[in-house]
């Protein structure tokens, strides 16, 4: 039987097979999945910000981009995971209020690239991403497979 479990917003939760993770309602948030195939574990983080430093709430670190991959990390490789192994997958970080006039404050974009900038600089290779537009995502993370459904309103299924 597989344990599933919703990552709400600014919380991460990392697991072994069998396990489904899901981020519900990713519009500007970002949604990160690191996968180690071998040993089959995985982490998913409902990210909210890019970057602790630059941030208000220091008391929660997985409500931002940067920090959340590195306790997935470290917790994946905790639990047995080999970094070498490790893959990402991202999802969200949509334009939501584009029509309004606050490009300034595309935090989807942000979020993106702190995500790249981040897994980078400790090479994690990005395997997939369904990133950016204006379209609110729930995303569903399959430890068994490394397999994320993607589902957006009023469009078919997608799986990365």
């Amino acid at each position: 039987m597989t344990d599933e479990f919703i990552v709400d917003v600014a919380t991460l939760r990392v697991a072994g097979n069998p396990a489904r993770l899901t981020c519900l309602g990713l519009g500007s948030c970002l949604g990160i999945a690191l996968y180690e195939h071998r040993a089959r574990i995985g982490g998913l983080a409902h990210t909210m910000l890019p970057r602790f430093e630059l941030g208000r709430n220091k008391r929660n670190p997985a409500r931002y981009v940067d920090t959340s991959i590195y306790i997935m990390l470290d917790e994946i490789i905790e639990k047995g995971g080999r970094k070498h192994n490790i893959q990402a997958k991202i999802v969200g970080g949509a334009r939501m209020f584009a029509n309004m006039g606050l490009e300034t404050m595309d935090i989807g974009q942000r979020n993106i690239e702190a995500a790249r900038k981040t897994l980078k600089k400790e090479r994690i290779s990005i395997k997939a991403m369904d990133v950016g537009g204006n379209k609110g995502r729930t995303m569903s993370f399959d430890l068994k497979t490394g397999v994320i459904e993607i589902k957006t309103i009023r469009e078919k299924s997608i799986e990365i």
